[in-house]
């Protein structure tokens, strides 16, 4: 494979800077386009702290079987300019849009040949431009098919859950006041308990539902989540099967977490330092490669 620098124009102009991973041959090739999770995550979703590193092992895969992917830095991350706290999640949405004609618009891609693979918000995402008809699957890992207040709170009592009865009363309330503050204001960024906010992230992400977006999506949907997620509700893959109306697959992966490692402990976000330790799952990876290889038609693909 070989990797080359794509800049995406943004619906504003901003210049969204990216690499395309291209396989072996002049191509056009199939293509997907890799949209990460939440946060001040770069193109292979990465922070300072926190080094999830999807990008290079899912690009490596899929450039192996003949499938070329474009990943991008989000605003303000990386080689990508502006602000990060003043983005929203609609900025986000749009800028996944322009990201994926970019993408489908390019001489190398094969027309009619298009994926979208999403992690966590960026699943989100990818059931939005699953929609368009220029996409021919749809990769969800660790999408919710709710509210993004509800998927929100889930994802706080789980999180807790392991915690005394009165400290997860105390965090709860507190919890509910800094909602109420972000809902109340419409600035771009709030500060809480000391920390700045992307307030209005998280003010469009609250009023967010996903459930419309996937049942409008008109590709093939391939939807997993793991058994250990503390983040997103392992059961809405059951209503990622009922919402979709066209050929849904789903796997809950037993062991498998949010950041898409296995551990067989118990549930917490306490293990990730330990599971970032470890590479992205070699089968879940094996799994979307197959997947994509059979539905964007690479040749040869057994």
């Amino acid at each position: 494979m070989r990797e080359v620098d794509m800049t995406i124009t943004a619906d504003d102009g901003l210049p969204l800077a990216g690499t395309l991973t291209l396989p072996v041959g002049a191509g056009p090739h199939p293509a997907v386009l890799l949209l990460h999770g939440s946060g001040r995550l770069d193109r292979d979703a990465n922070t300072r702290r926190l080094r999830m590193g999807l990008g290079p092992p899912l690009a490596a895969a899929l450039a192996a079987v003949g499938i070329a992917v474009l990943r991008y830095d989000r605003r303000g991350v990386g080689a990508t300019p502006g602000d990060w706290r003043a983005t929203g999640f609609i900025d986000n949405r749009r800028d996944a849009a322009a990201a994926l004609r970019a993408l489908a618009g390019r001489t190398d891609v094969r027309a009619g040949a298009v994926g979208v693979v999403g992690h966590s918000e960026g699943a989100v995402h990818a059931m939005a431009l699953g929609a368009r008809p220029e996409v021919a699957a749809v990769v969800l890992l660790a999408g919710f098919a709710r509210s993004g207040e509800d998927a929100l709170r889930w994802q706080a009592r789980t999180i807790t859950s392991g915690l005394p009865a009165p400290l997860r009363s105390v965090l709860r309330k507190f919890g509910n006041r800094q909602l109420a503050r972000v809902k109340a204001s419409d600035a771009d960024v709030v500060r809480v308990a000391r920390t700045k906010l992307n307030a209005r992230w998280m003010s469009e992400m609250l009023l967010h539902d996903s459930r419309p977006d996937l049942a409008n999506v008109q590709a093939p949907v391939l939807a997993i989540t793991g058994g250990k997620d503390v983040q997103v509700d392992p059961a809405d893959l059951d209503r990622i099967r009922d919402l979709v109306p066209g050929e849904v697959e789903t796997h809950r992966i037993p062991d498998l977490t949010h950041l898409l490692r296995r551990d067989p402990g118990r549930l917490s976000v306490r293990s990730y330092p330990a599971q970032l330790r470890k590479p992205v799952d070699a089968d879940l990876l094996a799994q979307v490669t197959s997947w994509l290889a059979r539905r964007l038609g690479v040749e040869q693909h057994p």
